[in-house]
């Protein structure tokens, strides 16, 4: 190995350390800004029946929702395509779910169409999303999840929360795309290949 490599591996292990460290900051500030106390609102199943907050957790005292922006979105689309192989992992530590603000019907067309297993629910017309802080000034829909934590009371708390999008922590494409020749290159993500 030449010493240009060496220096190279040496200044790509420091960065790596560096990342870890701000990645670790980061959680935490998330964890401070998301804390909130949560009501137990009523969210909509695919068929458009009833489901609280609070049934979302199961057994367990913690629960991961993910905040989808709907059918109309390749991104959110390409997030949730992703779920699929990973939510049995999720549900076995945590509750786990998808919010949309897609009417009951649209949403579980789409679901079933992209082959999701997990639990969809829609926020059609509530105001979870927006309480979340996952909503537009305008009104629209913007990406990410939240987690919660249910104390032994019932009560349930926010405890953390970050956004969706190009480049994050939780979709790999992109991770592995920034380091072809020529990184992402203008893709994006289709609903068809």
């Amino acid at each position: 190995m030449s010493e240009t490599t060496r220096d190279a591996v040496s200044a790509l292990t420091a960065a790596h350390e560096q990342m870890q460290a701000l990645r670790l900051k980061i959680r935490a500030l998330s964890r401070e800004v998301a804390a909130m106390p949560v009501s137990d609102y009523t969210l909509k199943d695919r068929d458009g029946k009833d489901v609280t907050l609070s049934s979302l957790f199961g057994e367990k005292n913690d629960l991961i929702i993910i905040h989808n922006m709907g059918k109309g979105c390749r991104y959110c689309t390409l997030w949730a395509d992703g779920f699929s192989g990973t939510h049995m992992h999720f549900e076995n530590r945590a509750g786990f779910a998808l919010v949309s603000p897609d009417e009951p019907a649209v949403m579980r067309e789409f679901a079933d169409s992209r082959g999701w297993q997990f639990r969809t629910l829609s926020n059609h017309g509530g105001t979870f999303t927006k309480d979340m802080g996952f909503e537009t000034p305008e009104g629209g829909a913007t990406p990410g999840f939240s987690t919660f934590h249910r104390d032994k009371d019932g009560t349930i708390r926010r405890v953390g929360c970050a956004e969706f999008g190009p480049g994050d922590d939780y979709c790999p494409i992109w991770h592995m795309f920034d380091l072809l020749e020529d990184g992402p290159n203008g893709w994006e993500p289709q609903y068809k290949y």
